[in-house]
């Protein structure tokens, strides 16, 4: 059982074809077009970066684009806000600590 909406008394979801990506690393599956925050939810992923100071878990909370705790870094951009960006087949997500560090 996972935790993807399949069907809603008021919504209607339009999925897009099922694709791969990567979450630090490990291999996942979501639908393309759907936000990214939505596939890692839907695959059990709880966590998704860690507050800058007092290293606290974030998860999925506005699904708006309007706080910073989907932030995340998504084929090597750092802070993209996952509940807003569209998942797309092949990429790389990783949980990001604090405000981001751009990695050499």
């Amino acid at each position: 059982m996972g935790l993807r909406i399949e069907e809603h008394p008021i919504l209607s979801f339009k999925k897009g074809k099922k694709v791969s990506f990567t979450l630090d690393g490990q291999k996942l599956e979501g639908h393309e077009g759907e936000p990214i925050a939505a596939a890692l939810h839907a695959a059990g992923v709880k966590t998704l970066r860690h507050s800058p100071h007092k290293n606290r878990a974030r998860g999925f909370f506005c699904a708006i684009g309007r706080c910073s705790s989907c932030m995340m870094v998504v084929d090597g951009e750092v802070n993209t806000m996952t509940c807003i960006t569209p998942l797309k087949a092949g990429m790389a997500i990783k949980r990001q600590k604090g405000h981001g560090v751009i990695e050499p």
